[in-house]
């Protein structure tokens, strides 16, 4: 019997910033597991970056190689996996053009994970009525509400079986499944559905308690951030607000220290102790402060040494990107040229 195919691997980020911790959690260390066990390509997504950033390109430029910096700290590979960057992908941008036309407006207004986005970059609160999200949308490009089909394009196009997300992000996955499925069902079987691999901890609070880590919500610990910048984050973290005097019991569901020990500190046993300590009282946020802090530097000590070594040499960053892009084209290129044979667009050789 002939050995089943290598499954192929599509993740990524947009450039808007360097990676932190959330990102760790939520993609990089699944994609750091799996890079020698499946065919992987690690997309730098420039023009998704674009959809909110237009009017400030250069930001976006400086990022690329900032977010590739994270790749190689963190121990992605691109002997192994391919780095690439989506704008250098000319079949990505058509095959969204293709998939608009499979996908309503109505529908992309309803994904949960761009409504989100809307009531972020809108600034929209927390209790926005339907009529109001509504309003804020008439606000937003055209290119942030179409997101998700230049997602779908680009997971399809290197046909993707798995795609490392968070949590957050399974709506887009979602999505491009709806897509797949409409395309195939009106030209045939061409396209791939995929599939999202949801890490175990599929998102890490950010550091003042809210739900979500973000770069634009001043809220993140950054794996290149020096020790002290990590020491200052983690003092400043948001615990139990009942916790006022050491002696008092404390929660440890919902409190981001404990979420961030149960992610990042390998000592289990100690963590269960500190817990069981906090709940009884007795035990005072900033001796647990410490040991995150600890933990932590531990952690992005190695990160942030690979990550100055790598940053020595920009010109070898971009080359590694260019030689990856190069070798993700011939895949783009092949996919789009089976898809426009299937929609008769395929006019001459």
């Amino acid at each position: 019997m002939s050995e089943a195919p290598i499954k192929t691997i599509l993740t990524g980020d947009r450039p808007t910033g360097p990676l932190h911790l959330g990102h760790y959690v939520g993609s990089l260390k699944n994609r750091v597991q799996l890079q020698h066990q499946y065919r992987t390509f690690i997309l730098v997504a420039d023009m998704q970056a674009l959809t909110d950033n237009a009017d400030n390109p250069v930001k976006v430029r400086q990022n690329v190689t900032e977010v590739a910096l994270d790749y190689l700290a963190v121990g992605l590979d691109p002997k192994v996996a391919t780095f690439c960057i989506q704008s250098m992908l000319p079949e990505l941008a058509e095959l969204a053009m293709y998939y608009l036309n499979l996908v309503t407006v109505a529908r992309l207004q309803r994904n949960p994970t761009v409504k989100e986005e809307f009531r972020r970059l809108q600034r929209a609160p927390a209790d926005a009525d339907e009529a109001q999200i509504r309003e804020l949308e008439a606000q937003v490009p055209a290119g942030f509400l179409c997101y998700p089909v230049s997602q779908a394009a680009d997971i399809t196009a290197f046909k993707a079986n798995l795609v490392p997300v968070g949590e957050d992000q399974r709506p887009m996955i979602e999505q491009t499944v709806e897509i797949v499925r409409s395309f195939n069902r009106t030209y045939g079987e061409v396209l791939v559905e995929p599939e999202s691999l949801i890490p175990q901890i599929a998102r890490l609070p950010g550091t003042d308690g809210q739900a979500k880590m973000g770069k634009s919500l001043g809220n993140a610990i950054y794996l290149s951030d020096p020790a002290d910048v990590v020491a200052k984050k983690v003092k400043g973290m948001f615990t139990d607000p009942k916790h006022l005097r050491v002696e008092d019991p404390g929660t440890v569901e919902g409190n981001p220290v404990f979420t961030y020990l149960d992610a990042f500190d390998p000592d289990t046993e100690k963590v269960q102790g500190l817990k069981d300590h906090y709940r009884r009282g007795g035990l005072g946020d900033s001796v647990v402060k410490r040991r995150l802090a600890e933990v932590l530097e531990a952690f992005l000590g190695p990160i942030r040494k690979r990550r100055e070594d790598y940053a020595k040499d920009p010109a070898e960053v971009m080359r590694l990107l260019k030689d990856g892009t190069d070798r993700a084209r011939q895949v783009t290129a092949s996919t789009l040229a089976q898809v426009r044979k299937a929609m008769h667009l395929d006019y001459w050789p």
